[in-house]
């Protein structure tokens, strides 16, 4: 029988070779997609709140006829404003959206328009701003009004109602082909109803009760699946033969006393866990998760120690040059250098001269380098090490499975150590990285400040730059973050260049302001980078190449612009270069939410400096499919659960794939024909050759 997987959105009816590109922005390629392609949410247009019994402060659904429409600039900001007056029987409020001056063709006087969005109090009267709309018309086909709608995520071109449409024809047209994966057996004890129905319910829910239990369903089903993987590949490491490293208390002892500062217990216990596991000839695989700053670094240098006195090499790859060099060179500070003697390093990255690299490449093929510290060169097939017994990779959601199991290939079942600053809640991770064993960091070191965090809409900008200035004469040093290098027509943004040149010849004229962005030379980067380490810069203007790798104590202010474009974990992640100090920081969020998403992140960052509960937040707000990323095979399979309020469907799948696993190790039998090819279509890096033959 055909798969859903193979068998392209093209063919299905209205769709055709034509609106496939659009489909494809959806990450729709295959009816199979589309089938996974859920709501976001719904809206239940049996009974829509009447404009008079809107609340100022909620996000609200309501319907109405226009009124009156008007295009106009808008004199306080220079934006163009398009404007719309809806009534109903009762009521009457204003919508405002800005920048979208096609909507004057769009909307017309007498359209119904369904909108939902958030309700504000502007001059006494209420409004909705930037609001998701949709006009009703005669003869809609009973996908649209008086029923439980569902609403979608969209790309230019497609629209609500196409999208509604488009999915109850691929049902009708292909339903019969949707295959129950999960073994009849487990659907029967669990009580579940088929794929098929399941699908349909979360699609066009015929009330809020079908709704939540076709959820479950597909939720169930998602978490076994993966659950096994996970299994299977937990078993498949067992099976292996790594590195028995000699650890004798003397050497923790010796690297305790290296530095000039006291590790944490929870460094002690993490560094601890990493010895039991390396002492083991079975490989290590284990994740290290702590917050921004709390001395992960540290920690895994405590693993190429280990490599190195038992005689074999060790490697550390980061997700950029900037994170690289700074590893570099705290290491060699301490191991090269410093009181742990004499250990060979070298820093491999992509931009090294062709003559350096090859001498490089020598000497770690001879043996004759200890620690290889680098990027994604590391994974480059020239890169052949003598004796690779332990491997650390830094920022591990920035690398998909299939990169760390190459890193990894590179020598003979070697000793793995990821971390991460973007943690999932603790509560998760046994469940999520099921193959993986955890650590976890949560403390910060002693001496640092508080970091304070606010929320400063645009129209005060200027003011938040008097402030920076004031701060700056007392002698903290400050960074300015934007989402955008240049300005550009499509985007309403302020960029960082064009931001540089004006701060420079006005708000901060008497200032010394430097510059760094993704697109800068990297010799042009590392010199400003290197001056505003040293104080000859007080205010640095940059994009999100500061997530990582910039460690300045004396600078405790950070201005970030367009906030409201940033990802929750992004801005904690920015927000970690502050603060690195006794000194108490502050961080500015400047920015207009459009949408309840963009509100919902500002607040959870302002409410707390917990990496943890940021996490746990991000995953309530995003969902796992955005959460963890499209590169991490695997997790992005998820695409319809949430793992954090879904504990006990997660707990009974689990429960389940671990029964299923233990009676069909390698998946053989006929019955789980679909089991394993499914496996092996979706997590085919993740599983590596687990169920190859």
């Amino acid at each position: 029988m055909k798969s859903l997987g193979d068998i392209s959105i093209q063919f299905i009816k209205g769709v055709g070779p034509a609106r496939v590109k659009l489909f494809e922005n959806l990450g729709v390629r295959t009816v199979e997609d589309l089938f996974y392609l859920f709501p976001h949410r719904y809206e239940d247009r049996r009974k829509l709140t009447p404009v008079s019994e809107l609340k100022i402060g909620e996000w609200q659904t309501t319907v109405g006829e226009v009124m009156a429409k008007g295009g106009r600039r808008a004199f306080f900001h220079k934006k163009h404003l398009f404007e719309i007056t809806i009534a109903d029987d009762k009521g009457r409020v204003r919508c405002v959206w800005f920048n979208q001056p096609y909507l004057e063709n769009y909307i017309n006087v007498g359209d119904q328009v369904v909108l939902y969005g958030r309700v504000e109090l502007f001059n006494d009267r209420i409004q909705i701003v930037s609001p998701e709309y949709e006009i009703i018309t005669d003869g809609d086909d009973g996908l649209n009004t008086a029923r439980i709608v569902p609403v979608y995520p969209l790309t230019k071109g497609i629209t609500q109602k196409y999208l509604r449409k488009i999915m109850n024809t691929a049902l009708a047209q292909y339903g019969s082909l949707i295959v129950d994966v999960v073994p009849q057996d487990i659907l029967k004890r669990q009580g579940f109803s088929s794929l098929s129905s399941s699908l349909s319910q979360l699609h066009f829910p015929d009330d809020e009760k079908s709704q939540l239990a076709a959820n479950e369903r597909v939720s169930f089903d998602e978490f076994f699946l993966f659950q096994v993987s996970v299994i299977l590949r937990r078993l498949s490491i067992a099976r292996k033969k790594g590195f028995a490293h000699f650890i004798p208390p003397e050497l923790l002892s010796r690297f305790e006393k290296a530095f000039p500062f006291v590790l944490t217990s929870a460094q002690k216990k993490a560094i601890a866990e990493i010895t039991r596991d390396l002492r083991e000839e079975t490989p290590m695989l284990r994740l290290l998760q702590g917050d921004v700053g709390s001395g992960k670094t540290v920690v895994s240098f405590f693993g190429c120690l280990a490599a190195v006195s038992n005689g074999h090499q060790a490697a550390m790859m980061a997700p950029t040059e900037i994170l690289a060099e700074q590893h570099f060179a705290t290491f060699t500070k301490y191991f090269s250098d410093g009181p742990l003697g004499d250990v060979r390093s070298v820093l491999l990255t992509g931009t090294l001269k062709k003559k350096e690299k090859d001498n490089i490449l020598a000497k770690i093929k001879a043996g004759d380098v200890d620690v290889i510290i680098g990027t994604h060169a590391l994974l480059e097939e020239d890169v052949q090490f003598k004796d690779l017994s332990f491997v650390a990779i830094d920022e591990q959601h920035k690398f998909g499975v299939k990169q760390r199991a190459l890193l990894s290939s590179k020598g003979k079942n070697p000793d793995v150590l990821v971390m991460t600053a973007t943690p999932i809640p603790r509560t998760l991770c046994l469940t999520l990285y099921g193959d993986l064993d955890v650590s976890v960091i949560d403390e910060k070191p002693q001496g640092r400040g508080e970091v304070k965090t606010y929320h400063v809409v645009d129209e005060q900008a200027d003011g938040v730059y008097q402030r920076v200035a004031e701060w700056l004469k007392k002698g903290t040093q400050a960074y300015i973050v934007y989402p955008i290098i240049e300005e550009s027509q499509q985007a309403d943004l302020k960029a960082a260049v064009a931001m540089f040149e004006r701060f420079k010849k006005e708000d901060f004229k008497d200032f010394r302001v430097g510059l760094i962005h993704g697109k800068m030379k990297r010799s042009e980067m590392l010199l400003t980078m290197e001056k505003f380490k040293k104080h000859e810069i007080d205010i640095l203007v940059t994009t999100t190449v500061l997530e990582v790798g910039i460690d300045v104590a004396n600078a405790n202010v950070m201005v970030i612009e367009h906030a409201e474009r940033f990802g929750l974990a992004q801005l904690h992640q920015l927000r970690g270069r502050i603060g690195r100090s006794e000194k108490s920081a502050v961080c500015v969020l400047l920015g207009d939410p459009q949408t309840q998403e963009g509100e919902m992140r500002l607040k959870a960052v302002i409410k707390t400096t917990d990496g943890f509960k940021i996490a746990e937040k991000d995953l309530e707000i995003r969902g796992p499919g955005q959460y963890f990323g499209r590169h991490q095979h695997g997790l992005n399979e998820l695409r319809v659960v949430n793992p954090l309020t879904q504990l006990k469907v997660l707990e009974t799948a689990r429960q389940e794939a671990v029964s299923f696993v233990k009676s069909d190790p390698l998946l053989k039998e006929s019955a789980h024909h679909w089991v394993r090819e499914t496996i092996r279509r979706r997590y085919p890096e993740y599983l590596e050759r687990v169920l190859a033959g």
